[in-house]
């Protein structure tokens, strides 16, 4: 008496539908998990260099990434593929982000051209929703 099933020929049937669930499963995982990672970031984003800057840690779920442009003269925030020249409906939505997890930060991904003065204006309306955990993307080296 063998166990295992089959034809009765005495090999064993190879049962493929459930690994094929458990690879449907793995590449669902990851697929969500890198989406959500490259919509955050803007590739005509010339980041600063700082030749101390530290690795971040992985905790995506915790942060948004506020990208801020610098075309024509003039600095685009950007939030989740949604442009804000205004930026009152941009305090409301971080604000609502930090009532509903108190660990919210953000991390601002500046571009290099961008003047002080309006990275100043982002750090002011990133404190007006409420949120003191900021951080700065920038590249080690070139």
């Amino acid at each position: 008496m063998g166990g295992g099933g089959g034809g009765g020929d005495g090999e064993p049937e190879f049962q493929i539908a459930p690994m094929i669930d458990v690879l449907l499963v793995l590449l669902i995982f990851f697929m969500s998990i890198t989406s959500a990672q490259v919509l955050q970031i803007d590739k005509e984003i010339q980041l600063p260099v700082a030749g101390d800057a530290k690795k971040k840690e992985k905790n995506m779920m915790n942060e948004a990434a506020l990208n801020v442009r610098w075309t024509n003269g003039k600095a685009t925030i950007i939030l989740d593929n949604t442009t804000y020249d205004i930026v009152e409906p941009l305090v409301e939505k971080l604000r609502a982000r930090k009532e509903s997890n108190p660990k919210y930060r953000v991390v601002i991904r500046g571009d290099k051209r961008l003047p002080a003065v309006e990275i100043q204006r982002v750090m002011t309306v990133i404190a007006q929703a409420g949120i003191d955990d900021i951080s700065f993307s920038a590249l080690n080296k070139e």
